[in-house]
């Protein structure tokens, strides 16, 4: 009782089971994948988004069955992966300096690997041959590159280090036998190759949407008035961090110890999700309860069972641990369109657009315009 009484009483983390836990660290350089703000093509690296690019067009070569690959894809994985390799150097025919490894995989701990593997390349491409490490900007083990490596460039090298080999290589990696990226289930699939953890594929998921959402861009033309206004207010915000019990009608303030997961957001100046909710709202003079549950009373409510295309432009998103008990309702969006909506995801993210399906418990929403 005590820990839902916790839960409950700042919106708005994710349920335990989606907090997104660490990943084997990388070991030169200090290049830990920090967040991107916003989230949109504006955060890559130019020459790591052309090899994006780049490997998307060529793909279909080596894997010509596959369908829906696309560069929001091969962000969201390089995203997790290395940050798209944010501070090294980038060459124009790829290569980045210096090169990016993981741990060495020795069953230490070290960056939470417990089973050693051992070598295959003779520390060809991860300079040791005490083990294996992962490398590149999509942190493949030398073993899965010698089975998906190409030469993107036309430089006759198939190189973990280059961006353009390593987007390529990641492609046909996530395309495997032919899958269809558009199916979610497809895609997931692909996503946990890398990582067997549903934390890492809900990760990876969110920034794909995210990079989604950005590519594709918000259509504001069709709307006017007061949802146009909460709308754009809470665009404006794109980019600002997440901060636990953060954010309030007058906008981004610090926020308090700490969410389920330990976060805390009192050196944080962002939003949580229901204070994003505040401050959209009051633009158009609506104030808001502080907890996404209490919003959930505001306004003509949507039942869940009407499903997510019954919600209009300006419509409240509701997530509970347990749908149909509003008690349970742990997080709140604003819903934009085309089953996107604006959202303070959780601790360690940024005021983003994602997909109406991206949270779990689907609760329904409510009208206030």
């Amino acid at each position: 009782m005590v820990a839902l009484l916790m839960f409950a009483a700042v919106c708005c983390a994710a349920p335990a089971g989606n907090v997104i836990s660490a990943y084997v660290a990388l070991e030169t350089g200090g290049q830990e994948g920090g967040i991107a703000e916003g989230g949109s093509a504006a955060d890559i690296p130019p020459r790591m988004l052309t090899a994006y690019n780049n490997a998307v067009q060529q793909a279909g070569k080596y894997v010509p069955k596959c369908r829906g690959m696309s560069w929001p894809i091969l962000a969201g994985i390089a995203k997790v992966e290395s940050n798209h390799a944010i501070g090294r150097n980038i060459a124009d025919n790829g290569d980045i300096r210096p090169k990016i490894y993981g741990v060495l995989l020795n069953g230490s701990g070290a960056g939470g690997n417990t089973t050693a593997v051992a070598d295959t390349d003779g520390g060809r491409w991860d300079g040791t041959a005490a083990g294996e490490r992962a490398v590149g900007p999509f942190q493949f083990l030398p073993s899965t590159w010698q089975s998906i490596g190409k030469d993107a460039n036309g430089d006759t090298v198939t190189d973990p280090h280059n961006a353009d080999d390593a987007a390529l290589g990641a492609a046909i990696y996530m395309c495997g036998n032919g899958r269809n990226l558009t199916q979610r289930t497809q895609l997931k699939s692909a996503i946990l190759q890398y990582n067997h953890s549903s934390a890492y594929v809900a990760n990876v998921l969110g920034w794909i949407d995210q990079y989604t959402a950005a590519a594709t861009g918000p259509n504001l033309k069709n709307l006017s008035g007061k949802a146009r206004a909460v709308i754009e207010a809470a665009l404006s915000q794109r980019g600002v961090p997440y901060s636990w019990g953060g954010g309030n009608a007058k906008g981004r303030s610090y926020g308090i110890c700490c969410s389920p997961g330990g976060k805390s957001g009192a050196s944080i100046k962002g939003f949580d999700c229901s204070g994003l909710t505040q401050y959209a709202y009051a633009k158009v003079g609506i104030s808001l309860p502080r907890l996404a549950a209490d919003q959930a009373g505001v306004g003509q409510r949507i039942p869940a069972s009407r499903g997510p295309s019954a919600l209009k432009p300006g419509d409240l998103v509701f997530y509970a641990t347990a749908p149909g008990h509003d008690a349970t309702i742990y997080h709140v969006g604003i819903y934009l369109s085309g089953g996107q909506m604006i959202n303070a995801a959780r601790p360690g993210t940024v005021v983003r657009l994602d997909a109406v399906n991206a949270m779990s418990g689907y609760a329904g929403g409510a009208r206030l315009l």
